[in-house]
C-alpha cells in the first residue's frame, strides 16, 4: 500500500471548534431527516453491522455525515472519504472523525494525489462493504487491491454516473462483487435526481451570482432524470426553457413538454444560461464558446468536471479573473466573458456557499443506503457478483416510513384486488 492520507483532523487548525461547528449542521439536517431516525432507533438495538467495516467514498456534508454515523451505530467500523475534492465541509468531516467508530478523511480542496491517497487510507481499513459515490472506491479496489475483494459482502453506489461506470464494468466482466445501483431506484430518481438536482442547482446558481431566472434562455443540457429536474424547476421560476438532447425519444419528450429543443450550437447561440446534466464529456465545446453571448453563466450539475471542455475555454481566453467567490471569468478576444461557476464542478455541492440536495430529498436517498447495506449484510450469499436493483421491498419500505412520518394514509389493495391483478384468467 502507498503512504497514506492522515485523517481530518490531523490537517485542521482548530479542531474543536470544526467538530462544534460539524455537529451543529448534522443535528440540523437530522431534525428534517425522519426516515434516519427511524432507522437510528432500529440499528442502535439490532447493531445489524456488528464486525463489518465499511468503506465510503461520498460528498462529506452535514446529510451525508448522519448517514455516516447511523451505520457506525449499528455496530459497523466506517471509513470515509469525498467523492469530489470540492464538495466536502471539514467542519462536518471533523466531527464524524470525533466519533469512536469512525475514521474521516475527507478535506475540502485536495489536489488529485491527495484526493486518491485519501481512499487509498480507507481501503487500508480493509473494508467488507462499500458504499460509494461515482465509483472511485470500487474502481480503486478492483485495479490496485484485488485481494480485498474475496472478503467483500458487496457494496451500493449513489449516483448516476457511478452506475454507468459499474454496468460497463460489469459487461466487460470486471466487475467482482455485488453492487447495488442504489441510483436508480424510484425513491432516489423520483425525488433525488428531479427535485434535488433541479432545486439545488438552480438555487446555487442564484446564490452565486444573485442573478434571477425570470425571461431568461437557461439551456439545459441533457434530458435526463436530472435535466427533467432543472428544466421544470427553472420554467418554474419563469425562465425559457432550452433542452439539447442525443436521443431521440427524450428529445421527443422535451418538446412535448413545451421545452425548445435544439443542438448545442444553436443554444450556444441565445443561451443566458447553461446547466448540463449528461454524465457524459464535451457537452459544451470550444464551437459552443465561440457563439455565446458576453455575461453567460457555464455550470454543470453531472457528477465529474468534463461536461463543459474547460481546456477549450482557456485555450480561446485572453485573460481569466475571480468574478466573484464561485465565478471565474474568461475573456475572449473580442472581450465577451464567460463566466463558469465552481471550476466547472458539480454546482450544487462544489460552490462556496453550495449545500448540496434539500436535506428531505437525502434522507429518502440516504435511508434506501442504510437499507441497502442491511441487505448486503443480511442477504449478501444471495447475490452474485455484478450490478443488482435494490430490491422493491426495501424500496417501498423506504417510502412507508417516510409517509409515516409526515402523517399520510394511504390504500391499500383487498384480497379480492390482489387476486385480480395476479391472474390472467379475468375477461370483459
Amino acid at each position: 500500500m502507498s503512504e497514506h492520507y492522515a485523517p481530518v483532523s490531523e490537517h485542521l487548525d482548530d479542531v474543536e471548534a470544526a467538530r462544534k461547528e460539524g455537529r451543529r449542521k448534522m443535528d440540523w439536517a437530522l431534525q428534517h431527516m425522519p426516515i434516519l431516525q427511524e432507522l437510528r432507533d432500529q440499528f442502535e438495538a439490532d447493531k445489524p453491522f456488528d464486525g463489518e467495516v465499511i468503506g465510503m467514498a461520498m460528498h462529506v456534508e452535514a446529510k451525508t455525515a448522519n448517514l455516516v454515523e447511523l451505520l457506525a451505530l449499528g455496530g459497523a467500523e466506517v471509513a470515509i472519504t469525498g467523492c469530489n475534492p470540492l464538495s466536502t465541509h471539514d467542519d462536518v468531516s471533523a466531527a464524524l472523525d470525533a466519533h469512536d467508530n469512525i475514521t474521516s478523511y475527507a478535506v475540502r480542496g485536495v489536489d488529485e494525489d491527495g484526493y486518491y491517497a485519501a481512499i487509498d487510507s480507507v481501503i487500508a481499513h480493509e473494508p467488507t462493504i462499500t458504499v460509494d459515490d461515482g465509483m472511485d472506491m470500487v474502481f480503486a479496489i478492483h485495479e490496485e487491491y484485488p485481494e480485498l475483494i474475496d472478503t467483500i459482502l458487496g457494496g451500493a453506489e449513489e449516483t448516476t454516473t457511478g452506475v454507468h461506470r459499474l454496468r460497463a464494468m460489469d459487461a466487460d466482466g470486471e466487475l467482482k462483487y455485488p453492487v447495488f445501483a442504489v441510483n436508480d431506484t424510484p425513491m432516489k430518481r423520483l425525488f433525488d435526481n428531479v427535485h434535488g438536482t433541479g432545486e439545488s442547482s438552480l438555487a446555487t446558481i442564484a446564490m452565486t451570482t444573485n442573478l434571477s431566472y425570470a425571461g431568461k434562455n437557461v439551456v439545459v443540457g441533457g434530458y435526463g432524470h436530472c435535466g427533467k429536474g432543472v428544466a421544470k424547476k427553472a420554467a418554474g421560476q419563469n425562465a425559457d426553457v432550452i433542452v439539447t438532447e442525443v436521443d431521440s425519444r427524450r428529445a421527443l419528450e422535451a418538446h412535448m413538454e413545451g421545452y425548445d429543443v435544439m443542438p448545442m450550437n444553436e443554444a450556444a447561440k441565445v443561451g443566458d444560461v447553461f446547466i448540463t446534466t449528461t454524465g457524459n464529456r464535451d457537452v459544451v465545446t470550444r464551437d459552443d464558446f465561440e457563439n455565446m453571448k458576453d455575461g453567460v453563466l457555464l455550470a454543470n450539475a453531472g457528477h465529474f468536471d468534463i461536461e463543459i471542455d474547460l481546456d477549450a475555454l482557456a485555450d480561446l481566453a485572453v485573460d481569466e479573473y475571480e468574478a466573484r467567490d464561485g465565478v471565474d471569468a474568461y475573456v475572449m478576444e473580442d472581450g465577451r466573458r464567460l463566466n463558469v461557476l465552481a471550476e466547472g464542478r458539480l454546482v450544487n455541492l462544489a460552490s462556496p456557499i453550495a449545500l448540496g440536495h434539500p436535506v428531505e430529498v437525502m434522507d429518502q436517498s440516504f435511508g434506501v443506503q442504510a437499507v441497502v447495506v442491511r441487505e448486503i449484510v443480511e442477504n449478501g450469499d444471495a447475490y452474485d457478483a455484478g450490478v443488482h436493483d435494490v430490491p422493491d421491498e426495501l424500496d417501498r419500505e423506504v417510502a412507508e416510513i417516510k409517509l409515516a412520518a409526515e402523517g399520510i394514509k394511504f390504500d391499500s389493495m383487498t384480497d379480492e384486488q390482489r387476486e385480480y391483478m395476479g391472474s390472467w384468467a379475468h375477461g370483459t
